[in-house]
């Protein structure tokens, strides 16, 4: 059994919302994302998803979005993106897919997902600014981090972790911008981190490889050529 991840699936199927801004290699990616997923992913395997999946506003109208992804193969973990305005309380949104006999989706929210031999954490994260807001939002978001971890350390603290995260937590511009999500991953021993978020010309910020004993990957659907990247 392996883990897969992809990022930043911006699907819109129940409505017009071009992605080509970004790129001609956008014409018809959710059909390039689906051929590619199961030529790739079983069943028994896990798709770690850091955010942006869908463009729809309300959890009333994700029934189409949802239901692509539950017809593809793979336990599919979701993260809240800066575009998924749809998302809400765990109970709502596990309520809205139990409701329409989709088992194969969970979220990550303040908790944490046990596969196998590795525990799954993470959040969203804000961009890496020093503005009032981004710092305020940032702080946020680092408790987050920390409550899905100590969810995580309560499944098995010698267990592997992996951290997913819809922005950057690190970005290369000139030199290594690190952030306090990066101390809070080594002070858990967390070695594995993905991350999305980033586009188009905005690939040339990504970090990836080792930095601090942390493996980096950006995993957005574009930078993957809508192809799923197999972690492990």
């Amino acid at each position: 059994m392996a883990i897969y991840a992809i990022g930043d699936l911006h699907l819109s199927l129940n409505r017009e919302k071009p992605m080509n801004i970004f790129g001609d290699n956008w014409e018809n990616h959710e059909e390039k994302i689906k051929e590619n997923w199961i030529k790739e992913v079983k069943n028994e395997d896990l798709v770690l998803m850091p955010g942006d999946f869908s463009w729809e506003m309300h959890l009333k109208d994700m029934y189409n979005d949802f239901k692509y992804l539950n017809e593809l193969p793979g336990k599919k973990i979701l993260l809240k993106g800066n575009h998924d305005y749809w998302w809400t309380t765990i109970a709502k949104m596990r309520g809205f897919i139990e409701e329409n006999n989709f088992n194969n989706i969970e979220f990550l929210y303040n908790n944490s997902y046990e596969y196998e031999d590795k525990i799954i954490v993470g959040t969203r994260g804000w961009a890496l600014n020093d503005t009032e807001n981004g710092n305020k939002m940032n702080h946020r978001e680092e408790e987050r981090l920390k409550l899905s971890i100590q969810d995580g350390l309560k499944k098995g603290e010698n267990k592997e972790m992996i951290c997913m995260m819809h922005y950057p937590p690190i970005k290369k511009a000139g030199d290594i911008v690190s952030s306090n999500y990066i101390e809070i991953l080594k002070e858990n021993k967390v070695k594995t981190c993905i991350y999305g978020h980033l586009h188009g010309k905005a690939h040339e910020e990504a970090f990836e490889g080792e930095y601090e004993g942390i493996y980096f990957k950006l995993v957005s659907a574009d930078y993957l050529d809508f192809k799923v990247y197999k972690l492990c």
